[in-house]
């Protein structure tokens, strides 16, 4: 098999493309996704990311939005990665990662929520996709894996990277190292804090036991109803697979289905422009 060096460069043209095309449509995903399950408006005003956040747990691999897991699942340290929606979006200084239990759905909200991670000072590493790292943050509440109790749902576990601008002020009571599991007000918290916007998101959900209660309906998300699926679908054979993540390549998600790999979306770009294989 020959290639000259024009055909390498369409060809990485055309693959660039097609990451691009597959991150925005993540970006939309997980919009939808936070709409869907209540999230927003329940318990974030407006969710507006710039970003996909990636979700790791050892032993399960990478996570699909709303993905349920066990409680034995989600006790180690999960690893977390940011790819930006595009090329435009430069994320550079100090981040606050937070994950909150958001409760099963239709929980209010008002009442707060049961803080599992904060952490200040965080910063992004390498290339696209970024690594979350703590290392040289602030851990005012380590991470707690979920233990929900028993009988009362799935809740909704949600994780969020925010900007920390310099006016960043953490409140009293949550503004030093190792501050156990309690209850705090998200909103309260940013607003007090002066964090700045969501770079990212994603949630999981974990339930202990059979649930008491019937929990609020939901709808799935099929990514081949959002607006960046048809832009992507200009570069490719097919159109996107219906999805209840948009972000995972080559591997089932929640919902059962699978999105086109990039590794196809390459393939079908170069066919496309009439590049034979010899």
């Amino acid at each position: 098999m020959k290639f000259s060096a024009a055909f390498v460069s369409v060809a990485l043209a055309a693959l660039a493309a097609a990451q691009a095309n597959n991150t925005e449509l993540g970006v939309e995903a997980i919009e939808a996704h936070f709409s869907n399950a209540g999230i927003v408006p329940s318990l974030l005003a407006s969710f507006d990311p710039v970003g996909v956040l990636s979700l790791s747990y050892s032993g399960v691999g990478d996570i699909s939005p709303g993905q349920s897991l066990t409680k034995d699942q989600v006790g180690p340290t999960p690893v977390l990665a940011v790819t930006p929606a595009n090329s435009t979006v430069q994320l550079t200084g100090n981040f606050t990662l937070v994950m909150a239990d958001a409760g099963p759905v239709g929980t209010d909200e008002t009442a707060g929520q049961t803080r599992h991670w904060l952490v200040n000072g965080v910063t992004l590493t390498g290339s696209s996709p970024l690594n979350v790292s703590t290392s040289a943050g602030v851990a005012i509440t380590d991470y707690a894996g979920p233990a929900p109790a028993a009988g009362s749902g799935a809740h909704r576990y949600v994780i969020l990277l925010y900007t920390q601008p310099d006016n960043f002020t953490a409140p009293d009571g949550l503004d030093t190292p190792n501050v156990g599991v309690s209850v705090f007000n998200l909103a309260d918290y940013v607003q007090s804090s002066n964090l700045g916007s969501i770079v990212a998101g994603t949630y999981i959900t974990v339930e202990e036991g059979t649930a008491s209660v019937t929990p609020s309906a939901t709808s799935a998300v099929v990514t081949s109803t959002l607006p960046a699926a048809h832009s992507s679908s200009a570069s490719s054979t097919a159109p996107p697979s219906p999805s209840t993540s948009g972000t995972t390549a080559n591997k089932s998600n929640g919902a059962g289905s699978v999105v086109t790999p990039l590794s196809s979306v390459f393939v079908a770009a170069l066919f496309g422009l009439g590049f034979v294989f010899f």
